[in-house]
């Protein structure tokens, strides 16, 4: 808990394996998947944080953590921890899992995180990027050569995207088998200041006598969050006395909610998977419906794709439902590709700034 309030600002790590010999990957292809719970449990403990809920498909398990989400893949783990949590302490016990364990070789890594809200809080090394980089810098493998490190900025001050990257090639393209067509993007999203009465959604009732998982389904039925992918398989949980965390499972794909509802420092983040090959009006839909559910005052969007052609469709659903485009800030990174990040500030936020 930070001094002023709760973060709610996640730090991002998403790590891809590769084996030099097929049997390595385990039996039926699991890989990562085979590394027992005791194991996560035991990385989870130096992040600190916990699991709190679980679900899997034959793709990749999803587990909703005390602080965010991670989500582990034959040859890819993704963990998003928010709060005060040690994300990079994760790193070496990992790679000494995927090592012994499963005879896996780490070939890219990937961290992202936006401006904290409360700086001040944090642990070292995410007192500032210049520290979080040298920690990760000496905590991968000299065989990741291809390294990059920027912060994007905006004309928001609260706002800008930290990413760092290092692959053992300089190419374009994302390593790791949930990416061979080269056109799947992923999306993180960013909001602050939500509307005060749909925060209030993400506050447990106080005369309600129940769990945290029967409290996030209702969370999620109550807010419109399960329509915003009708076939995602949702694993939800409300925390006491407010805040809501959820992880859509679509096939290989993954999608994630975290809210932090507080009045004064309320955030919500929301992160999905997509590819160019989609119905192009799929993006739209997903940003209207969660614009409609949150209502941010400033709103970051960084999209991680190969192609430049995805943030042109964040521009086109979201300048409609009233949030103008302050900036946008382009990069290219190794393994993850383009990077574009943009960031959207309501228009009635932008009037009452310029009376």
């Amino acid at each position: 808990m930070a001094v002023s309030g709760f973060e709610g600002f996640e730090k991002r790590l998403e790590l891809h394996f590769s084996g030099d010999d097929p049997k390595n990957v385990g039996s039926l292809g699991l890989g990562l998947r085979l590394l027992d719970f005791e194991s996560l449990q035991q990385v989870l403990h130096a992040v600190q944080c916990t699991v709190v809920s679980a679900v899997a498909n034959q793709h990749f398990d999803a587990y909703v953590l005390s602080e965010s989400s991670l989500f582990v893949y034959p040859t890819k783990i993704i963990i998003k921890t928010c709060g005060t949590t040690q994300l990079l302490k994760s790193i070496p016990p990992l790679l000494r899992l995927a090592s012994l364990d499963r005879g896996l070789t780490l070939v890219s890594c990937r961290y992202t995180r936006g401006n904290f809200i409360f700086p001040s809080a944090q642990p070292f090394p995410y007192t500032n990027f210049h520290n979080e980089v040298v920690y990760l810098e000496e905590s991968l493998p000299a065989t990741l050569c291809y390294r990059k490190a920027n912060v994007m900025p905006s004309k928001t001050p609260s706002h800008a995207w930290h990413v760092f990257t290092a692959s053992t090639q300089n190419t374009t393209c994302r390593v790791g088998e949930e990416d061979n067509d080269g056109g799947l993007f992923t999306l993180e999203i960013c909001m602050t200041e939500l509307d005060r009465n749909l925060a209030r959604n993400f506050f447990l009732r106080p005369s309600a006598k129940y769990d945290g998982d029967s409290a996030g389904k209702e969370m999620t039925a109550i807010t419109g969050i399960s329509e915003i992918n009708p076939r995602a398989l949702i694993c939800d949980f409300a925390f006491d006395p407010c805040g809501y965390s959820m992880n859509g499972i679509d096939g290989d794909r993954h999608s994630t909610i975290h809210v932090t509802p507080e009045d004064g420092y309320s955030y919500a983040s929301f992160e999905c998977v997509g590819s160019v090959y989609d119905d192009r009006d799929d993006v739209v839909r997903v940003l209207k419906k969660v614009v409609q559910i949150f209502r941010p005052a400033t709103m970051s969007v960084s999209t991680t794709c190969a192609s430049h052609e995805v943030w042109t469709r964040v521009t086109g659903a979201l300048e409609p439902l009233g949030l103008k485009c302050r900036s946008c800030a382009v990069d290219e990174f190794p393994a993850a590709g383009n990077v574009v990040y943009q960031t959207f500030v309501d228009h009635r936020s932008t009037e009452n700034n310029n009376k």
